[in-house]
């Protein structure tokens, strides 16, 4: 019986990584915004999106965050749009 508090208490400090969750629907309504893909990234300038948006170029960092609501524009070498997605 002695061993097993031991046991019980590091089974508890084991380090987890937190799962993300599945996405399978639309969140951020980015759906709508599909047109832009392809576009000059100037594109951007000329939409109203209301609410949390994230532009992503190469090389940028970024927080891992997961945010459903988010829009993440994610920008190629050439400044044009490559995708749009949730997060």
């Amino acid at each position: 019986m002695k061993y097993i508090i031991p046991i019980l208490a590091l089974s508890a400090c084991a380090a987890t990584a937190p799962s993300l969750p599945t996405v399978q629907e639309d969140t951020c309504n980015a759906n709508s915004h599909a047109d832009l893909v392809g576009q000059d990234v100037t594109a951007l300038e000329r939409v109203l999106i209301l609410g949390m948006v994230r532009v992503i170029r190469p090389d940028d960092m970024v927080t891992m965050d997961y945010r459903a609501e988010r829009i993440n524009f994610r920008i190629d070498a050439n400044e044009t749009i490559a995708a749009i997605d949730c997060g």
